[in-house]
Parts: C-alpha cells; structure tokens; sequence
C-alpha cells in the first residue's frame, strides 16, 4: 500500500532549472522530434512544437502534413520541419532524436497507425519517448508491441485514455491500482495521469502529485502544449528524468495559475509565450 505521496512544488523546479553554462551550445539541449498534426488536427502539432522550443530544447524537428509546414514556419520558425509521409526523412530523423513525442494531432487513420508501429520498432534504449493524444489509443489497441519496445516511455494520458490502456474504470484509478497497471509497460516508464491533481508515477519511486491548477485549464490543446514542455525539459535537463517531467507538469499549471489571476480561460499558446518567462524566475 502506498503511504506517501510527494507534492511537486517550486522547490523541485529549483532543482531542476539551472543556469546554463557559459561553454554550451544547442546541441546540450535535446533534440526532439515531434510527430503529428494529421489533418484536421494540424493545430496540435503546431501547440505542442512552440511549447517544445519555448521551453528550451535545442533542436526541434516536426514531422507534419505536408500542408501544415507553412503554418508552421510563420508562427515558429525555430522548427524544422517535413512531410510526415517522407520515409527515409523520417528514418533520418528518429535515428538523430533523443527525445521523440508521437501523438498530438496523429489522428487514427491508415498512416498514424502505419507511423506509430514504425516509431515504436525504431526507438533505441537511448532515446525517450513521449506517447501523447491519439497516439495513446493507438497503444491500447497495441499493447502486445509494448513486449518488444527497448526506449525510456513517457505516457501522459486523460482518465478516458488510460482507461483504455490500463483497463481501470476513471473512479477506480487511485494510486496503487495505477502503479499495479504501470508494470505492463517497460521498465522504468513514467505516467502522467492527467487529471485534478496529476499523478506523476515511476515504478520504484514515491509517487508525486501536483496540487496546483484548475477550470481555467479546461481548453482544447493544453495537453498537446504540456507534452511539448515535457520534451523540452527531458531533452536538456538530463541529471534525472522523473524531475524533468514532475517539473515540467508543474510549471505548466504554475503559469496557467498565474495567468488566471486576470484571464476567465488560460489559452494553450498563452502558457507558451509564458514558459521562458517563468523559467527565468526560477533562477537566482
């Protein structure tokens, strides 16, 4: 039985964001590929790439529909970008990543399942990767392929979402039963299920919480922009990956929090545009 339950607070995120030293270069801060924004969700993609490079990761790749790209490149042209479809570019591109997220906007046609079988063979024991959104139901109706998977998993689904993958009803997902279902997914995998107050699980370790956030969340694309801070801070903070996550959970609700001081709803790319600006006040 679980007795204890660690509060994720602003003393963790001081742990976690450092300065960054003066010898570093992009390539120190993660290069992360983002996959989705299958048609009509290019609009996920696009969320979860800004929140990504706002957060700080060096290099952020996304691959997208080919039409999505220049939506893309006029709000953030930090990223690069390709067609989602270009197999050899997609080869390329999970053999260069560290940090993969696949699901915002994905979709379940044909090509999302014919991507997501793909990426799950082709991620290393080295790289992470972060199952988001669609992506997410594509893993229940899979689950078998989580026997041969060799990366580090990240899952971060909604109450409906691991129902699906868990088999446990939304009132039956306490702490225990979750940490009991985390054990059919590779080792060393972290949950976050999102819900009031989130759960932050790894098997082995206390389970975390956070205990900030609210309604004001309650808008289309706020998880596709936590999924980007969460690739973001596993790509460059890299001293211990369940801080990176449990601070990146927090910082998205401290600055939905404090953006709902003077806004009835917290807009997803609101959060974003905030990320460096929090992140710099945690700093001395």
């Amino acid at each position: 039985m679980v007795k204890e339950i660690q509060t994720v607070d602003v003393n963790l995120i001081r742990k976690v964001i450092l300065p960054r030293s003066l010898h570093s270069h992009k390539g120190n801060y993660g290069r992360v590929l983002l996959i989705g924004g299958c048609y009509p969700y290019g609009g996920a993609i696009l969320m979860a790439a800004r929140s990504c490079v706002y957060s700080g990761a060096g290099l952020v790749t996304v691959a997208t529909e080919r039409d999505n790209i220049t939506a893309l490149h006029a709000q953030l042209p930090e990223a690069m970008a390709f067609d989602i479809e270009e197999c050899p570019l997609l080869e390329a591109q999970l053999a260069g990543a560290e940090v993969i997220v696949i699901g915002p906007g994905l979709g379940e046609s044909d090509l999302a399942r014919e991507v997501f079988t793909s990426v799950l063979s082709a991620v290393r024991s080295s790289q992470v990767l972060i199952i988001d959104g669609s992506a997410l139901t594509l893993l229940a109706e899979k689950l078998d392929l989580v026997n041969s998977f060799a990366g580090q998993m990240i899952l971060t689904p909604h109450q409906k979402e691991w129902e699906r993958l868990s088999g446990l009803a939304v009132e039956d997902q306490l702490v225990e039963a979750n940490l009991q279902a985390l054990k059919q997914f590779p080792q060393g995998s972290i949950l976050i299920a999102k819900r009031y107050q989130t759960q932050i699980l790894q098997l082995g370790q206390t389970p975390r919480q956070i205990t900030i956030g609210g309604p004001y969340q309650a808008t289309g694309g706020m998880g596709d922009t936590l999924a980007g801070m969460i690739a973001g801070f596993v790509g460059q903070f890299k001293n211990d990956r369940l801080d990176a996550v449990s601070a990146a959970v927090y910082a998205h609700s401290a600055i939905a929090r404090e953006l709902s001081q003077t806004n009835y709803v917290t807009l997803p790319s609101q959060i974003a545009e905030q990320i460096p600006v929090f992140m710099r006040s945690i700093l001395p």
